[in-house]
């Protein structure tokens, strides 16, 4: 798959996720959709009353529950993309990354480490270890479970760990946690590159996300190939009932 495939594949998902058309993601406008939960969505919580905003850098789709979209439209109707995106009820800005094929690359690190393919059935096996929750789900019912991951070793000490989580059939979400006597040397991009790797050669796109103020971990994506593709927010929640007042919680 090349750069283009990716991107009208991911589009084509979360046109389906948003329930919008995947060519509204190139329109120039702010787009109102109503959150419904339609087959093939990826296999995410689905918040209710719901309000979120998603943007590949034209226009803004805002995906609202049927009882709250009435408040939604008054608030951002007519507004510009960077005064929806920062709305007083706006919260949870999330930088989302795909792999540039033509820049992910496996990357040498210095130090005797060992980097250990995860097939599927594998990774229960590392629940055991602690505090790697941006990595291990610690879940063995999960709805996105972990498919694949690469387990770093300084010796026969874990360092870190990166995982992929099958949230539909094509995409996947990577995670990472290196152990904090073992950052800052590299090793979370060595990980990440390795499975990305894995994944594209098994014909599966993964994706990368990390919060708007962690910078660390968006160094971690562009240094293992990734690139800014959209952003999203989805911790907004709309409270009220139709005909009522409606006011917000931000949790």
């Amino acid at each position: 798959m090349d750069n283009n495939q990716i991107m009208e594949i991911v589009k084509n998902q979360l046109a389906i996720d948003y329930n919008c058309s995947p060519d509204d993601f190139l329109k120039n406008d702010i787009i109102f959709t109503q959150a419904e939960k339609l087959p093939g969505r990826r296999a995410l919580p689905f918040r209710t009353p719901r309000c979120e905003i998603i943007s590949m850098g034209n226009g803004v789709i805002v995906n609202a529950s049927k009882d709250v979209m009435p408040f939604v439209k008054k608030r951002l109707n007519g507004k510009s993309k960077y005064e929806v995106i920062n709305a007083s009820f706006i919260y949870g800005l999330c930088h989302y990354y795909l792999p540039d094929v033509e820049k992910i690359k496996i990357i040498d690190i210095n130090g005797n480490y060992t980097f250990k393919i995860l097939e599927q059935k594998e990774i229960h096996n590392y629940y055991k270890y602690k505090n790697l929750n941006n990595a291990l789900q610690y879940n063995t019912e999960s709805l996105s479970p972990e498919i694949l991951g690469i387990a770093v070793f300084d010796g026969d000490t874990l360092a870190g760990i990166a995982c992929a989580t099958a949230d539909c059939e094509k995409m996947c979400q990577i995670g990472v946690d290196i152990l904090p006597e073992y950052r800052h040397q590299g090793i979370a991009s060595a990980g990440v590159s390795r499975l990305t790797s894995e994944l594209l050669n098994r014909g599966l796109i993964p994706y990368y996300f990390t919060d708007n103020s962690n910078l660390p971990s968006q160094k971690t994506a562009i240094a293992s190939g990734y690139y800014p593709a959209w952003i999203h927010s989805y911790k907004s929640k709309l409270i009220g009932k139709p005909y009522l007042f409606l006011n917000y919680l931000k949790f």
